[in-house]
Parts: C-alpha cells; structure tokens; sequence
C-alpha cells in the first residue's frame, strides 16, 4: 500500500464512491464519505501510514472537509440557484409554466411523441427564465411526467425526457454555468451568454428529432397530440408571454444590448426576474397559501440541491488532492496527434469526469490546466484566425470551448451516478426511481453526442451572435 501513488488512491476511493451509490447509497452521502476517506487516506499516506499520525491525518481531513460548506456554497456563482428555483416555483404556482406547456402542446403536440415533444420545448422556454437546470427539471416534473403517464407514456422516458430537456438551462442565457466559465477563464461574460443562444435552440431541436424518431421506430411509442384548431392555437399565446418577458427582462439586465456596462450581476437579474414573476403571479390571482407552497417548494429542493452540493464538493476537494483530474489532463495534452483529435479526447475525458463530480467542481479544478492547452493548441491568446489550428482566433476559441465544455457539462447533470436533474426528478415524483430516470434519459447520450459533433464541425452556430458586437 505504501508504493500507492495519490492518483491511484483518487481511483481506488472513486471506485468505492461507484460502489456505494450503486447500492443505493444517497449521493451526497456517498460522495461526503468517500470525499473524507480519501482526505484521510491522502494525509495519512504522507506520513508512511504511521499508526502514531493516525489521528493527526483524520484531523486535518475533517478540517478539509468542514472548509467546503463556508468557502464553496457562500460564494456568489451558487447564490443563483435558489432565486433561480424560486422563479420556477413561482410561475409553476402561478400557472404560467403549465401555460407555457399547453401552449407548446397545442403547437407541437400533432406530432409524432408529440407531449415529450411539447416537453422539450416548453422546458427550453422555461429554462431562459429559470437559468438552472434542477429548478426546470422539477417544475416540469410536476407538469409534464403526469399529463405522458396519463397518454401511455412509459414512465422511465417521461422521466428520462424532463431530466434531459432540463439540461437546456445549462446552455440557454441566463446560464449560472457560462457565467463561472467566464470567471475561471477571464472571457466577458456577455458574448458568452449570447453565444449560448443558438447552441441551446440547436440542442432543442436534436432532443425534439430525437423523440420524433423514436416515436416513428416503435409502436405506441407516443401517440401525437390532435383535435386542435388554429384559433385555439393562438389562444394559447398570451398566457405563454409573461414567461417571455420575463426573459427579456433578465436578458436586458445582466446584458446591456445598448452597449455599455451591464446593469446589474446575473444574481441581482435572477432576484429582479422573481419579482416580476411575483407580481405576475399576484395578478393572476395567486394567494398565500399558494405562495406559501411556493417558497417551502424552493426551500426544501434548495436544501436537497445544496446538501448533493456539499457532499460533492467534499469529494472534488479530495480529487484535487488526489490530483486525479490534472493526471487525466496531462495524458491528453502530452499526445503527439492533432490539435482536433486532441480537443475531441479532452471533452471525452469531461465525459468521464462528468461520471464522478458535479459541473461547477469539474469546471473549477479543469479548467485551469485544460483552457491553456486548448489555447495553445490553436495557437496561442493573440493568434489570428488565419495562422490558427481551429481557424479562429483566441478569443473566439474561448467562446467556442466555453460552449463545447458547458455542453459536456450538461451531461454531467444525466450522467450516473452523480446526475443531479436524474435524483432532482426521482425526488419530485415519488412513483419513479432514480435507476428509472438513468435508464430513461439513455437515448439522449446520442442526441448529445450528435449536438457536440454539429457544434465542432460548424463552430459558426456557436460565434455568429458574438461576433455580431465585434
């Protein structure tokens, strides 16, 4: 034991984190135990497995460890989360969202699968609203997963189609996630919320082709929504509009589309949004026990979020110690082979680390080492387009990563056995299981591969809104 190394101790203690969720351990749990044991075992192997620093070494990691509640969840970036819930709460209570998805049914529901369908949609509207992926997950968990049952759907895919269209909100501006990219990697931070726009609506539509497929495929797979006329169609509109002028609102606020510095944090634009939505919710007749049911809703799934949180930040501080992710990164950027191949194994890899952490801790401990060799593989941060690897220049391989790196983030939100929207759906719906929701979203592994592969062969989808402020 003594010739371990601390990245074969990272390995060892991740294959026990596997282990213990596999049989039915709560991630957070599972993740907050292995995260200690591995503190403890790194420490402890410093000092030669001494039986006399035994206590010593399970003291500094219990230290280690407590640091996480204060310095990771207090920070600004993760405030986003429970205004961001609490817009969602918000407009469920308030009807809005349910209009939002009858107004998606009645527009797209004829065809084939046509409420997951309808799903997708609604849930990439939502998401320019709510801005956080487990918020959207669990309102249309509520919304949508009941009205699929009712139509035949099978369960595990209802279930499997809201965890995966909630990732949308991790791609659609207001995105918490963009917004801690551009903080780690020093990029303006509205050319990459705008850069998200067309990626997240490109996204949309493989997920909606996906179920349109899947329904041409297998019988009764889901039967398509009809009997609506077009009056009713347009009927449906207005009560769809708040949702989008509240987008406008927050766009408006945490991007200034006159020039100019913007006018307030991503943090003050989510805490503007809920007002609005409050007020809208006033005037369409919400009351206090509604609001009331409102704020608890995002309390309680505010403290599940942040206690998955916790746990997993303790274990991402041990992999940092463990230096897991910087050996996965020197493997990759130390192959002698083309830039592209190597870009293509450094999202691979993110794939595999999506296996194991949480985005924001994936990002934190990665992106230091892996944005520099992407930019040195194009070149360098002041290289043209023209003599560049990528054919663009540093800034635009910044914006274009940055929107590559958040997808792949995105599957971290799906991706067993940490997939927060996976446990956030199985938590709302209490007749689904969390092995039920990873089965479910399985079909959109390749619906994500095939949106990673579109934004790599056409990185154009990703730049032309940024480059239109140049």
């Amino acid at each position: 034991m003594s010739d371990l190394t601390s990245v074969d101790i990272g390995i060892f203690v991740s294959i026990g984190l596997l282990v213990m969720v596999l049989i039915g351990v709560r991630v957070a749990f599972a993740a907050a135990l292995a995260g200690l044991t591995g503190l403890f075992w790194i420490f402890w192997a410093k000092k030669g497995y001494d039986p006399e620093q035994i206590g010593w070494a399970l003291t500094i990691a219990v230290k280690t460890a407590g640091q996480v509640p204060v310095s990771k969840i207090s920070s600004q970036a993760l405030s986003l989360i429970p205004t961001f819930i609490l817009i969602g709460f918000l407009a469920y209570y308030a009807g809005l969202t349910k209009a939002l998805f009858e107004a998606a049914k009645r527009w797209v529901g004829w065809l084939p699968g046509g409420l997951a369908v309808s799903t997708v949609f609604a849930t990439a509207g939502f998401a320019a609203v709510s801005g956080a992926s487990v918020a959207t997950s669990a309102v249309f968990a509520r919304i949508a997963i009941p009205e699929m049952l009712a139509q035949g759907y099978d369960k595990r895919f209802a279930a499997g189609v809201v965890a995966a269209a909630g990732t949308l909100a991790s791609l659609i501006p207001p995105s918490a996630i963009l917004v801690i990219y551009a903080i780690i990697v020093e990029q303006d931070v509205g050319r990459l919320l705008l850069a998200g726009f067309i990626p997240g609506a490109f996204s949309a539509v493989i997920y909606g082709g996906l179920v349109v497929g899947l329904a041409l495929t297998f019988k009764n797979f889901g039967p398509p929504v009809k009997g609506f006329t077009w009056a009713q169609r347009f009927q449906s509109l207005p009560g769809a509009f708040p949702i989008f002028f509240v987008v406008i609102i927050i766009i408006f606020f945490i991007y200034n589309p006159f020039g100019g510095d913007a006018w307030g944090t991503p943090t003050e634009g989510g805490a503007l949004g809920a007002f609005v939505v409050f007020l809208m919710a006033l005037y369409r007749g919400m009351r206090w026990p509604q609001l009331k049911d409102a704020l608890l809703e995002t309390a309680k799934l505010t403290v599940m979020i942040f206690t998955i949180i916790w746990g997993v930040l303790i274990y991402v501080r041990f992999l940092g110690f463990a230096d897991l992710p910087g050996a996965f990164s020197d493997w990759i950027t130390g192959l002698d082979q083309s830039p592209m191949l190597t870009l293509i194994l450094i999202l691979l890899a993110y794939a595999v680390l999506g296996m194991f952490m949480d985005a924001i801790g994936m990002l934190l401990l990665t992106l230091p080492v892996v944005y520099p060799a992407v930019i040195a593989l194009n070149g360098g941060e002041y290289v043209t387009a023209a003599d560049s690897a990528f054919g663009m220049s540093g800034t635009g391989v910044a914006i274009w990563f940055g929107i590559l790196v958040v997808k792949m983030a995105e599957l971290c939100l799906i991706t067993p056995p940490i997939g927060l929207n996976c446990f956030v759906v199985a938590g709302v719906r209490s007749d689904i299981s969390v092995q039920d929701v990873f089965r479910g979203v399985s079909p959109f592994f390749v619906a994500d591969a095939l949106t990673i592969a579109g934004l790599i062969a056409f990185p154009q989808i990703v730049l032309f809104l940024p480059n239109l402020l140049l």
